[in-house]
């Protein structure tokens, strides 16, 4: 699992609705598809490209399968977005103390 599985994922508008659906809590296909405009089929392909991406998981509830959100692939995102900052702030860092972002003098 890459952050950039996770990202091109997320990209599209229907898997980050049903993501973020399962924000709420763990839900079967049914559930997830009753609250967007489309197919039950369509849902369970996006929720397939969600699972690779290591963003959501499965268990067996029975006769039905509960989707709920992947711990795992989310700390993925958030390191990504946190290496991004970090260099952000170091940049910051060294033209606020007289340097530029570059390395160089201000």
């Amino acid at each position: 699992m890459t952050y950039q599985s996770a990202l091109e994922a997320l990209g599209d508008p229907t898997r980050r609705a049903i993501y973020e659906s399962l924000r709420e809590g763990p839900q079967a296909v049914g559930q997830i598809a009753a609250a967007l405009p489309v197919s039950r089929p369509a849902v369970s392909q996006h929720l397939k490209v969600l699972k690779e991406a290591g963003l959501v998981r499965d268990r067996k509830d029975g006769r039905r399968r509960l989707y709920e959100l992947d711990v795992e692939g989310l700390s993925v995102l958030r390191a990504y977005v946190e290496s991004l900052w970090r260099v952000s702030l170091d940049a910051f860092k060294a033209y606020a103390e007289g340097g530029s972002a570059k390395g160089g003098t201000a």
